[in-house]
């Protein structure tokens, strides 16, 4: 429960940095300060919302050929393209993450 109230005096500039700290890392100012105070590490991965964006599709495929084959109206399946698209987003993934780390 967030239940303390803490002032400082910084500058306007500071300010500023901080705000667009915070919001670069979709946190509030209080989160943001708050962790980098606790020595957490923030990170701000750029296009990581188009590999969630792409991995929820592959995610809804998977979820639609499931539906259909409890329905009886397929068999079979092959998941062959599937599958070498979900290697690859995970390839960038872990190629944006390893960058990030690296640079941090």
């Amino acid at each position: 429960m967030k239940d303390k109230k803490m002032s400082i005096r910084i500058s306007e500039d500071d300010l500023n940095i901080v705000h667009y700290k915070a919001e670069q890392a979709k946190l509030t100012l209080t989160e943001y300060v708050t962790q980098r105070i606790l020595g957490k590490q923030i990170f701000v991965i750029d296009g990581l919302d188009e590999v969630i964006r792409q991995q929820k599709a592959i995610g809804k495929n998977i979820n639609r050929l499931t539906v259909l084959s409890n329905m009886g109206k397929i068999s079979s399946v092959n998941l062959e393209r599937l599958t070498e698209e979900y290697a690859e987003l995970n390839c960038t993934l872990t190629e944006m993450l390893d960058r990030k780390r690296w640079s941090a």
